[in-house]
């Protein structure tokens, strides 16, 4: 399952997918109690389906139903126990329940695996499918001569490369999908790209250029798509800079989906220090929220002129002409953002850095559950 896992457009496709045929087998069984639910595969299930049988996955992924029907298993005896009046009933209704139960996914994973086989027949005919198992050898390090790699991509790989992912964090926008690429390709200066569909609702690109990506001036160019999101790998050259901006861009994109973060567009360099303090979100949380204190829910200027100061170096002369903002506001702001924190700026420099950065990629999802806890209530 790691390949799905380590995807975020791929684990949330699959989540949908159970969902849906969690609900089909509740409300048939709702309707016509016992009898044997027909298998008709939810298009959530088929869009995911396609979308492996895309990345080279092959039936054996399917087995993992098992796992999801043992989880569901589990959940349904606790409703059983918590609703049973009469106790004498459950083990004629725990027996047909999973007899239903098996028999249901047996049908859908059949019916599954053959849209598996029926995308993969058609994927052998299309050249998009030829540059994805192109792309994958390199990215696995597998033995492919430059020579073929460049004749199937359509691009030369001796030169610079940036990688980026553009992908839809709603999976109801793929078709802004490629109104963000060329976005992307503009901002970057590159005269072209390459651009493999790596599945319904993301593409992975690859731009001949070293050049820094402005991603202020990007996330301006797409925030009408407000369900886009694109992550940027460092540059790199040859085969190996190919491979390592893709696994960074792959790391941004898991970071953002992880913390279902609101910002559009993310470097990897702007990234990297929050990825690894945040690949277990929950005690990063507490750590922004014991640095940060009362700071912590104050004005998002007061936030923002603190952590661009820090930025800065901590002058304030740069600080206000970064932000465009007089020098005596952003005096006033500091010395508000002082009160608010839990220790004097000066002696706990690094770490409210540290916070502030998890806070901008974290953002509102971080404020309701320090709301919360301040508030008493369960987080």
């Amino acid at each position: 399952m790691r390949a799905i896992a380590e995807d975020p457009t791929l684990a949330e496709a699959v989540r949908r997918g159970n969902v849906a045929v969690l609900r089909q087998w509740a409300v048939a069984n709702m309707q016509q109690p016992g009898m044997r639910v027909r298998a008709e595969v939810p298009p959530e299930l088929l869009a995911s389906a396609r979308d492996m049988a895309r990345r080279g996955l092959d039936k054996s992924i399917l087995n993992a139903y098992r796992t999801g029907q043992t989880v569901m298993w589990r959940h349904w005896m606790h409703t059983c126990f918590t609703l049973s009046t009469e106790s004498d009933d459950l083990p004629e209704l725990f027996d047909r329940s999973a007899e239903s139960i098996s028999t249901f996914i047996d049908d859908i994973a059949e019916s599954v695996g053959e849209a598996m086989d029926s995308e993969r027949r058609a994927l052998t005919r299309e050249t998009h499918a030829e540059r994805l198992a192109a792309v994958s050898l390199i990215l696995e390090g597998t033995a492919i001569t430059v020579a073929r790699a460049e004749s199937q991509l359509g691009y030369g790989l001796t030169g610079p490369h940036t990688a980026a992912i553009v992908w839809d964090a709603s999976a109801r926008a793929a078709d802004q999908l490629d109104a963000a690429a060329e976005a992307l390709t503009r901002g970057s200066g590159a005269p072209r790209r390459l651009t493999v569909i790596a599945s319904a609702n993301a593409l992975w690109i690859w731009l001949p250029t070293a050049a820094d990506i402005d991603a202020a001036a990007l996330t301006s160019q797409v925030v009408e798509y407000d369900a886009i999101r694109i992550a940027i790998g460092r540059p790199g050259r040859g085969v190996d800079g190919f491979r390592r901006s893709h696994l960074e861009a792959a790391s941004t994109q898991q970071m953002l989906a992880r913390l279902t973060s609101a910002q559009q567009v993310a470097r990897y360099d702007d990234i990297a220090l929050v990825a690894l303090m945040t690949r277990d979100p929950t005690p990063a949380d507490e750590f922004v929220i014991d640095t940060l204190g009362e700071l912590l829910t104050a004005d998002p200027e007061t936030l923002s002129v603190l952590r661009v100061y820090i930025q800065q170096l901590c002058n304030t002369s740069r600080t206000a002409q970064r932000m465009f903002i007089h020098r005596n506001t952003i005096i006033r702001r500091l010395a508000r953002a002082d009160e608010l924190l839990p220790k004097p700026l000066a002696d706990n420099l690094v770490a409210v850095a540290a916070a502030l950065e998890v806070l901008h990629w974290r953002g509102d999802s971080l404020l309701r559950r320090a709301v919360s806890a301040d508030d008493g209530r369960e987080v």
